[in-house]
């Protein structure tokens, strides 16, 4: 599951237009009907710390782990710009399944698929039972994942897409291969970098392995890892998810 070696470098470039206060102000959403006296959020695949960032303007105290070096290195430095932000906010190197932290928090969240780069069973009940074990009872998880009805209704295909800061350019190619036996979809990015200062390029490939999930599936492993599940929906809309869902939220409460 050692993915984001390299694309971790360039990590916040080609997520430039993704909106992040808009997605932690829904994700508060949720907090604030399903478990409102939430002071404390454990973040489990922070990446580069963009939410946490947010979070903390909220006034939330947020522990966040990533397995990337490298995301972590990048999300001490954005807090670095945030002196005001550092007493609340602590990052971890450390994998989803296994880490330790000597606390509890009242709410936990895995954002941006995290869940689905769990690609076996036991990948997601060992992340589910690591959550639980750091999460007070009554705790809420909230996680979102690639919804499978989504998926095999609307398959993925291949995607080229342009970004541009005012160092680099990245030309990014997505080459998904979908294993139907195994609900994954095996995605191949191809990137060509451009330095637009030396004009010089480089290319990589990282391959992302993403498990599609289903509603059944998940509720029977929350179940054998003392969670009910509360709800889902839609991604940011709240809607009840459908053939069109291909991002669905998971909330949990653990018993």
């Amino acid at each position: 599951m050692k993915v984001f070696s390299n694309y971790a470098l360039y990590y916040d470039l080609l997520n430039q237009g993704k909106d992040y206060k808009q997605e932690v102000e829904y994700i508060l959403s949720l907090i604030k009907k399903y478990a409102p006296n939430t002071k404390n959020i454990l973040d489990m695949g922070c990446g580069t710390g963009r939410h946490a960032i947010h979070f903390a303007e909220k006034g939330y105290q947020l522990h966040g782990i990533d397995q990337s070096d490298k995301m972590i290195e990048l999300a001490i430095e954005r807090l670095s710009n945030k002196p005001e932000l550092e007493k609340l906010i602590n990052y971890s190197v450390g994998d989803v399944r296994t880490f330790k932290i000597d606390r509890t928090f009242e709410t936990a969240v895995s954002l941006f698929h995290v869940m689905s780069y769990q690609n076996t069973n036991i990948d997601i009940q060992n992340m589910l039972n690591n959550v639980s074990q750091h999460l007070r009872s009554n705790g809420i998880y909230i996680f979102d994942c690639w919804y499978g009805p989504a998926v095999l209704s609307d398959k993925p295909y291949v995607r080229t897409k342009k970004f541009e800061n005012e160092e680099s350019i990245i030309k990014r190619t997505a080459h998904p291969e979908l294993h139907p036996s195994k609900n994954i979809v095996d995605v191949n990015f191809d990137l060509k970098i451009t330095n637009k200062i030396t004009g010089k390029s480089s290319q990589f490939n990282e391959l992302h392995k993403m498990r599609y999930l289903f509603e059944p599936e998940m509720e029977l492993m929350l179940d054998n890892n003392d969670f009910d599940l509360l709800e889902t929906e839609e991604w940011l809309t709240g809607k009840k998810p459908d053939f069109d869902s291909w991002y669905v939220t998971f909330i949990c409460r653990k018993r």
